[in-house]
């Protein structure tokens, strides 16, 4: 059996220890070469063809959107609560949103007509992509009365 003295196990101690600090400095240096970026999902993006949807509000629950087609014009409202960011329904019944978590009732252009949201469901602008689909930007939000037409290709 090895018996060590206690000054070269503490001689050892501070050697791994000093190895250790200077392994973690560098690590830190490197790290900062990484860059801190928050991925999020693009503010622009096509929803599809303008063929694709029915008349009538079509819920996107992956976007969490609806998309109004009447007749040839679209129109996109979100389907986050102002409140807390709760997915709304569309009640076809009484023709109105609701919000399942906190009871908030939208009206059939987004307006807050019951319950705890401080706003309304916002519209955003939609336009057509090279490639023939709708484009909507959550960017840009437009009046719930503003309709999109893709002339001469719907």
């Amino acid at each position: 059996m090895v018996q060590l003295a206690r000054r070269t196990v503490l001689r050892m101690i501070g050697q791994g220890s000093v190895v250790l600090a200077f392994a973690t400095q560098v690590a830190a240096a490197l790290r900062a070469f990484v860059p801190n970026v928050l991925y999020e999902p693009p503010r622009r993006f096509p929803i599809g063809r303008p063929e694709d949807y029915p008349q009538g509000l079509t819920v996107m629950p992956a976007r969490r959107l609806f998309v109004l087609r009447q007749g040839d014009a679209f129109a996109v409202v979100s389907a986050v609560c102002t409140h807390l960011g709760c997915t709304v329904q569309w009640k076809e019944g009484p023709g109105e949103f609701d919000c399942p978590c906190h009871g908030t009732r939208f009206t059939a252009d987004g307006s807050v007509f019951s319950g705890p949201a401080p706003a309304a469901l916002p519209w955003y602008r939609v336009e057509f992509a090279a490639d023939g689909q709708l484009l909507v930007d959550t960017i840009e939000q437009v009046a719930a009365t503003v309709r999109f037409t893709p002339q001469g290709h719907a």
